[in-house]
C-alpha cells in the first residue's frame, strides 16, 4: 500500500494551485498553470486508485458479514478479483508518477552527434545518426532544426547540432547521450573487412528564460569572416559569432547562416543550453549518481550502445537489450522501442531505490 501521506502531500499541492489560479491574482501564472497540468495526470491517477481501493473494501466487507445475501456475496467474490488486478496496475502507476520528477525532463531538447574514432566511417555513422534522431523528432510530432553541421568530404559529419522542440523531448531523448560504435564494412573499404567505428552523442535540455540568466558583462562575442565551401558571403562579411561565457569558459562558435543577427541567436541557444546542463549537474550529483547504474556517468566516450549491420543486431549495453531490427531503428522508425525499454527500465531502478529508502 501506497503510504497515504505521500498521496495527500500531491492532492494539497494541486488544491493550492487551483485556489491560487481561481483567485486571479496568482504570482507566476504560467509557472503555476505548467505545475498544474503536470500535475493533474498524477492527480487522476490518485483519484482512482482510491475509488478502486474503496471498492475493494466495500466487496471484502460484504463477504466477511454473516449477514449478507449469499447472491450478492456471489457478486462480490467475482467482481473482487477483477478489482484486486486493476487496484494493482493503478497502484504501479500512481507509484511511477510520484517517483521524483528530472527537472528538465518537460523540455525541449539540444542533442550534439560528433564522429569519433574511424576517419571518414565514423563520420558517415554520425551522419545517420543525426538522421535517426531527426526522423525520430519528427516521428514524435516535434520541431527539429538543424543548428549546425560540419560534413566530411564524403558527406558524412564531423559535427552537429539539433534542436529538437517539444515537450518531453529532452525526457526520452536524454537516455542517448553517450558513446555509440557500429560495427560494418565501410564503403571504403576494399577487402571486405568489417571495421569498428565511433560517434557520440549529447542531449542537452534547452532551458526556458526563467532558467538561466545571462549576464551581458560575462559574454565576450567575437565576430569574424566565415570560413568554408559555399556562398557567395564566405570570408567576404564578418557574419560569423563566437560567443565566450567568460566566467565558465564555454565558447560556442556559429557560422552557417549569411545573417549575423542569426548566428548570434543560434550560438545563444546553444550557450544557454550547456550553460544550463553544466549547472544542473553541479547542483544535482545525486541525480547524477542515480541515473549511473542505467545510463552511466553521461562521460561522451563511454560506449552506450552498439550498431552491427552484418547482423542487423543493436545492443543496448545499459540494459542489455538486444533487437535485430536494425534497419528499422537507424532510420528512427523504431527507435522509440529502445528508448522505451530505457525508460521502463529506468523507473523500475529508480522505483526500487525508493522502497529501499523508505
Amino acid at each position: 500500500m501506497i503510504p497515504q501521506f505521500k498521496l495527500e502531500r500531491v492532492l494539497d499541492r494541486f488544491h493550492a494551485i487551483e485556489a491560487e489560479l481561481a483567485s486571479g491574482s496568482a504570482q507566476n501564472f504560467v509557472k503555476l498553470s505548467k505545475e498544474h497540468s503536470e500535475l493533474m495526470p498524477i492527480v487522476s491517477a490518485i483519484r482512482a486508485y482510491r475509488d478502486v481501493q474503496r471498492q475493494v473494501e466495500d466487496n471484502e466487507s460484504l463477504l466477511n458479514d454473516p449477514a449478507s445475501d449469499p447472491e450478492l456475496k456471489t457478486l462480490a467474490y467475482d467482481e473482487l478479483g477483477l478489482l484486486k488486478v486493476s487496484f494493482a496496475d493503478l497502484e504501479q502507476k500512481v507509484r511511477f508518477a510520484l517517483l521524483p520528477k528530472d527537472s528538465a525532463d518537460a523540455s525541449s531538447a539540444i542533442v550534439e552527434v560528433r564522429a569519433g574514432t574511424g576517419g571518414d566511417e565514423a563520420a558517415l555513422f554520425a551522419g545517420e545518426l543525426l538522421k535517426m534522431y531527426t526522423r525520430y523528432g519528427q516521428l514524435q510530432g516535434w520541431k527539429t532544426e538543424l543548428l549546425s553541421l560540419s560534413e566530411s568530404e564524403l558527406g558524412g559529419v564531423k559535427e552537429a547540432v539539433l534542436a529538437v522542440e517539444g515537450s518531453g523531448a529532452f525526457a526520452k531523448l536524454k537516455f542517448e547521450s553517450g558513446g555509440h560504435r557500429v560495427q560494418r564494412v565501410p564503403v571504403t573499404e576494399g577487402g571486405g573487412r568489417i571495421h569498428t567505428s565511433a560517434a557520440t552523442v549529447a542531449v542537452l535540455p534547452e532551458p526556458e528564460d526563467v532558467d538561466i540568466d545571462l549576464n551581458e558583462k560575462d559574454l565576450r562575442i567575437d565576430v569574424y569572416r566565415a570560413s568554408g565551401a559555399g556562398g557567395q558571403h564566405v570570408n567576404k562579411t564578418e557574419s560569423a559569432v563566437r560567443i565566450t561565457h567568460i566566467p565558465t569558459g564555454i565558447v560556442v562558435a556559429m557560422q552557417e547562416e549569411k545573417s549575423q543577427h542569426k548566428n548570434k541567436a543560434k550560438a545563444m541557444k546553444i550557450l544557454r543550453a550547456r550553460m544550463f546542463e553544466a549547472e544542473r549537474e553541479r547542483q544535482d550529483n545525486a541525480r547524477a549518481a542515480e541515473r549511473k547504474g542505467l545510463v552511466g556517468s553521461g562521460d561522451r566516450s563511454e560506449r552506450i550502445r552498439t550498431y552491427n549491420f552484418p547482423q542487423g543486431r543493436l545492443t543496448d549495453h545499459r540494459i542489455n537489450l538486444t533487437l535485430y531490427k536494425l534497419d528499422r531503428i537507424i532510420t528512427g522508425d523504431e527507435l522509440d522501442e529502445v528508448i522505451e525499454a530505457l525508460i521502463t527500465e529506468d523507473q523500475a531502478s529508480r522505483l526500487a531505490a525508493e522502497e529501499n529508502i523508505g
